[in-house]
C-alpha cells in the first residue's frame, strides 16, 4: 500500500512537472507575440524575413530570367525596363540571380545553424549534466576552437572540403559549434539547481527524461535568441565564403561571389556589387533586429529588469 502511494505521488508529481513545462512554453508564446507587437524594431525583423522569405520562394515564378544564362549583347547593363537591376559581365540579369541567391544564403544560413546548434546543444547538455572528466576534455576542446576567429575556423574546413553547397554548409556548422556548447553548458549548470528540477530527479527521472524534458524546455530561450542571430552571423560568413572563392562553385548565384564579380568595374558598372551588398545587409540586419525582439521577450532578466 506504501509503495503503491509513492509510487502514484510520483506519478502525480511527473503529470504536475509537465503541465508546468506546458505552461510555461504556452506563457513564452504569447509573450514573443506581444513583444512583437510592441517592438517595432522586431516587427520590422519579422516582416522583412518573410518578405525575403516569399521571394525565395517564389524565385521560379517570378524571376524574369534564367539567372544561369549569360547574355554578351546584354553585358554590363544598367537598370532599365527590361532588367530592372541591370545586368553583370556576362549578360545575366542581376534580379535573376538575387532572386535565385536568396534561396541559396537562406538554405545554407538556416542549415549551418541547425548543424551547429544540433551537435553544440547536444554536447553542451551532456557535458553540463554529467560534469567530470568528460566536461573538462570537451571545454579544452572548445577552448581551442574558441582561439580561432569563426570565418578563419571556416575558411580552414573549407580548405579541408573543398567547395561545395554542402560543404559550406558544414563548415559553418562547425565553426559554430564551440559558440553553441559553451551557451548551452552554462545554461545547464544553472537550470540543473532549479528547485523543480531536482525535485524531478528526487522521484526517479531517468538522465534522458530529465535532459530533454525538463532541462532543455527550461534553457531553449536564450538557445532559440542565440540561434535567432547566429542566422544573420552564418548568412554573412557564407557571403565571406563565397566572395573568397571558397563557397558554392560558379555559376551558382551566390550574393558573396556577385559582389566579387562586380568589384572590378565598381565605377563603371556599381549596381553589378552594391545591390547583392545591399541585400546581404539588410538579410542580416532583419535577423538580428528579429533576434532583439526574442531577446526581450524569451529572456526573464531583461524583463525584470524592464519592470
Amino acid at each position: 500500500m506504501a509503495i503503491s502511494a509513492r509510487m502514484s505521488a510520483g506519478g502525480g508529481s511527473h503529470k504536475t512537472l509537465s503541465s508546468k513545462d506546458e505552461t510555461g512554453a504556452r506563457a513564452v508564446v504569447t509573450e514573443f507575440i506581444r513583444t512583437i507587437r510592441k517592438s517595432r524594431a522586431a516587427s520590422i525583423g519579422l516582416g522583412l524575413i518573410l518578405f525575403v522569405c516569399a521571394l525565395a520562394l517564389l524565385a521560379p515564378v517570378i524571376a524574369p530570367y534564367d539567372p544561369l544564362e549569360a547574355n554578351f549583347l546584354d553585358k554590363s547593363l544598367a537598370p532599365s525596363s527590361d532588367h530592372w537591376l541591370g545586368t553583370d559581365h556576362l549578360g545575366r540579369d542581376i534580379l535573376s540571380r538575387l532572386l535565385y541567391g536568396a534561396r541559396l544564403s537562406l538554405v545554407l544560413g538556416i542549415g549551418s545553424v541547425l548543424i551547429g546548434a544540433t551537435t553544440g546543444i547536444t554536447v553542451g547538455l551532456i557535458t553540463g549534466y554529467a560534469g567530470g572528466i568528460l566536461d573538462s576534455i570537451v571545454s579544452r576542446i572548445v577552448d581551442i576552437l574558441f582561439s580561432f576567429r569563426l570565418l578563419l575556423l571556416a575558411i580552414t574546413v573549407m580548405a579541408i572540403l573543398g567547395p561545395s553547397l554542402t560543404n559550406t554548409m558544414i563548415a559553418i556548422g562547425v565553426s559554430l559549434f564551440a559558440t553553441f556548447t559553451r551557451l548551452a553548458r552554462g545554461e545547464v549548470l544553472s537550470a540543473k539547481q532549479l528547485d523543480h528540477i531536482e525535485a524531478t530527479r528526487a522521484v526517479g527521472a531517468g538522465t534522458p527524461r530529465l535532459l530533454f524534458r525538463h532541462i532543455l524546455p527550461n534553457i531553449m530561450g536564450p538557445l532559440i535568441v542565440f540561434s535567432t542571430l547566429r542566422l544573420g552571423v552564418a548568412i554573412l560568413s557564407e557571403s565571406a565564403l563565397s566572395f573568397l572563392g571558397l563557397g558554392p562553385p560558379p555559376p551558382t548565384p551566390a550574393w558573396g561571389m556577385m559582389v566579387n564579380e562586380g568589384l572590378s568595374q565598381l565605377r563603371s558598372a556599381w549596381w553589378v556589387s552594391t545591390i547583392p551588398g545591399i541585400a546581404i545587409t539588410i538579410v542580416v540586419l532583419a535577423f538580428n533586429l528579429l533576434g532583439d525582439g526574442l531577446r526581450d521577450a524569451l529572456d526573464p532578466r531583461l524583463r525584470r529588469l524592464k519592470t
